[in-house]
């Protein structure tokens, strides 16, 4: 999911409703999950990009901070 950010994957699941899972795997301590929702139209909302992008961006800005 490049429109999230580098490192963002989803994972798609169809059990009659869509559901997706946007997630980062590529820190060694975690897998991170950023957001999961049920989609209701066939693109996928701007919000929910959007909140993908803001909590990618928290978690990166966490990180940093207990590094230094």
């Amino acid at each position: 999911m490049t429109s999230i950010g580098s490192g963002v994957f989803e994972i798609r699941i169809d059990t009659g409703v869509e559901r997706r899972v946007f997630y980062v795997a590529k820190f060694q301590e975690a897998v991170y999950v950023l957001h999961a929702f049920e989609k209701k139209q066939q693109r996928t909302s701007k919000r929910a990009i959007e909140l993908g992008r803001e909590r990618l961006s928290e978690l990166l800005a966490q990180r940093r901070m207990n590094q230094g």
